[in-house]
């Protein structure tokens, strides 16, 4: 079953005849696209939700639907977290710890985008610190609550094939910033991280994946221009590779979904997928699906780590 499925499966066909009746999840970015349509999906086989949000009353408003939808038991809960600032994560973290009901999943799907060049409110570069650090720090501080046998999936994107991350200048203090620049360092962080993590809890039976949704139209290109689209699409005419397809949303969730609760965990853990599949290494920079070998480099994941410490203060 884990494998019988590829790039236009839905998140209703990954998930048909699977009961999640007594699973608890957390979903970061409850509020809009795939985070609502993985939201929806777990619910609907009996999954008790965990919502994360910036904005709770948009994300009440953008979740009627997966109340709506819930059957076998399974339900939703917001709670409030802007991972933009380590003060709200770090209280999410701690009344998430104080309300001390344990997880089977930790799906960490919030981020941003290709967005213009800032910080976050601790002085962070806008997507390294919401993409990749805001959640080292929510995940580390709630490590303890997944359960034995749980399981961490972290969004990343084919965009990390735009660059590696940038250890010496995190937060492009000398480098020229550009947009897809600090995305791709951001998703080569959050798949760098799920190495990390899987490294360090795989003892205990808890497995780590990143994965990469596809190219869907949502509220996270709300920053793209023109100019930004055209080199995210790429020139297809020149490559002699045809047109980019884009998924739908629950197309898109699916791969998240897959490999949170139906692929081997043994398979998953602490590797790439996409396309409801674990990805393989490739370099070639015409391909349009693989993973770039220094995004699964443990040496690498473990450099990225020690630098996250040292920039919030927190050792894990």
């Amino acid at each position: 079953m884990a494998g019988s499925f590829g790039a236009e499966s839905t998140t209703d066909e990954v998930l048909k005849g699977v009961d999640l009746s007594g699973k608890r999840i957390l979903v970061t970015g409850a509020s809009a696209g795939l985070g609502v349509e993985t939201a929806r999906v777990l619910a609907a086989h009996g999954a008790q939700v965990v919502g994360a949000a910036r904005d709770l009353d948009k994300a009440r408003g953008a979740t009627v639907t997966v109340r709506g939808g819930a059957a076998n038991g399974g339900g939703l809960e917001l709670v409030q977290l802007d991972l933009a600032s380590l003060a709200s994560v770090r209280a999410c973290a701690d009344s998430l710890n104080a309300d001390a009901r344990p997880f089977d999943v930790i799906i960490a799907n919030a981020g941003v985008m290709a967005c213009p060049k800032g910080t976050t409110a601790d002085g962070f570069e806008t997507q390294f610190g919401t993409n990749h650090l805001g959640h080292f720090v929510l995940i580390n501080r709630i490590a303890g609550l997944l359960k034995g046998g749980g399981r961490l999936v972290n969004l990343a994107s084919a965009g990390h094939r735009f660059s590696d991350v940038d250890l010496d200048d995190p937060n492009f203090e000398h480098t020229p910033y550009t947009e897809f620049g600090a995305y791709g360092r951001s998703k080569t962080a959050n798949v760098l991280f799920a190495v990390g993590f899987d490294a360090r809890h795989k003892n205990r039976g808890v497995r780590a994946a990143a994965v990469h949704p596809g190219v869907i139209q949502t509220e996270l290109g709300r920053h793209l221009t023109p100019d930004l689209i055209q080199q995210i699409m790429g020139s297809t005419a020149n490559s002699g590779q045809p047109a980019m397809v884009f998924k739908s949303i629950p197309q898109g969730a699916a791969t998240s979904v897959w490999t949170a609760v139906v692929a081997d965990a043994a398979a998953v853990g602490g590797r790439y997928c996409e396309d409801c599949h674990v990805a393989d290494i490739t370099e070639d920079p015409n391909a349009r699906d693989g993973v770039r070998a220094y995004a699964l480099d443990p040496a690498r994941a473990a450099a990225l780590w020690a630098k996250s410490e040292a920039m919030v203060g927190e050792r894990f």
